[in-house]
């Protein structure tokens, strides 16, 4: 009797030892959460952003998910499609330019954001400092010493009688409104004069831009970054050519489409650079603690086969200087 009392207790015992295990195998065996990164507004960069961040580790449904959202440029819509991603909620946002940012912040102060390609982040009000951001927002920028400077350089190499320039500006984009205040002081020092065409998200903001250059005739135009712009950009290459006036874009893949030349920092080693900064995030690192950095690789294109259609000769030393060539 005695021995069936202490077999039994010996075997609730084992019992009881099993069960308070259990949780803790169980919870041992269950797969790790799958980080979400929210991605705005479509762009063939994204996929270079993917492929780095794959070639770190990350295989797309198994390691890392992506939520995709799109604004269109225009702020109402990018406040909502951020919104949406906040309440998913996303573990991190990935932002391509400051309209954005701008709708990312202004959605959320909690939740990792990495921007990728803007102008001038303290300037736009997004960050404390390049060194020191604060908060929960870091990245890369395109702003570097003289950008604009050499972009008009090389203008006027192309085009030795150039006095008269436009610089295509978009008023719902902070960095491309501060990007016109440092366009008029280098042309101001290059001895050029610069005219703003304004193109926002207001419907009839392409027929208007296009009539002011119609009505102003500059003897080239100057297209930046914005992601507005770069939406449409075709659209712009397209009126530029049947008007047959030269064009300076920022992206080599810009003149590839057809313009006549850019110059600026590469987008896609902006792009491959961001994805570092978004594993080191989801490391544990805290956005706060990346310093925002400047652009590192920069990029010269020219299209020799719009520049035939436009009448213009193109140096063979200039083009010997350039990264890529168009014939």
């Amino acid at each position: 009797m005695r021995s069936d009392r202490v077999r039994r207790r010996e075997f609730i015992r084992l019992l009881g030892g099993a069960a308070a295990a259990w949780p803790i195998e169980a919870r041992a065996q269950q797969p790790a959460r799958v980080p979400r990164i929210g991605i705005v507004d479509d762009s063939p960069m994204w996929q270079t952003f993917r492929q780095a961040l794959h070639e770190l580790g990350y295989v797309e449904g198994k390691t890392v998910n992506y939520e995709y959202r799109y604004g269109a440029g225009v702020p109402d819509r990018l406040a909502a499609v951020m919104d949406e991603l906040v309440h998913r909620p996303v573990d991190l946002i990935v932002t391509y330019g400051t309209p954005p940012t701008q709708a990312a912040r202004a959605a959320t102060t909690t939740i990792p954001i990495v921007m990728v390609g803007i102008g001038d982040p303290v300037r736009a009000g997004l960050v404390m400092s390049l060194a020191r951001p604060a908060g929960n927002i870091t990245g890369n920028t395109i702003v570097s010493p003289d950008l604009t400077a050499k972009r008009l350089q090389i203008l006027r190499e192309a085009i030795p009688g150039v006095s008269r320039v436009a610089y295509l500006a978009n008023p719902d984009n902070a960095s491309s409104m501060a990007t016109l205040t440092e366009m008029k002081v280098a042309a101001a020092t290059a001895g050029m004069t610069l005219a703003s065409v304004e193109l926002g998200s207001r419907p009839n903001s392409f027929d208007g831009a296009f009539a002011a250059l119609l009505r102003d005739r500059p003897d080239a135009l100057l297209v930046g970054n914005d992601p507005l712009h770069q939406l449409h950009v075709d659209r712009i290459i397209g009126f530029l050519a049947q008007h047959r006036l030269p064009g300076m874009f920022q992206l080599k893949e810009h003149v590839v489409a057809g313009g006549l030349m850019a110059y600026g920092a590469s987008v896609p080693d902006l792009f491959r650079r961001a994805a570092a900064y978004v594993h080191r995030i989801l490391q544990g690192t805290k956005p706060a603690d990346l310093p925002v950095e400047l652009p590192a690789k920069f990029e010269f294109a020219v299209n020799l086969k719009t520049a035939k259609a436009l009448g213009l000769e193109v140096s063979p030393m200039l083009a010997a200087r350039a990264d890529e060539v168009i014939e």
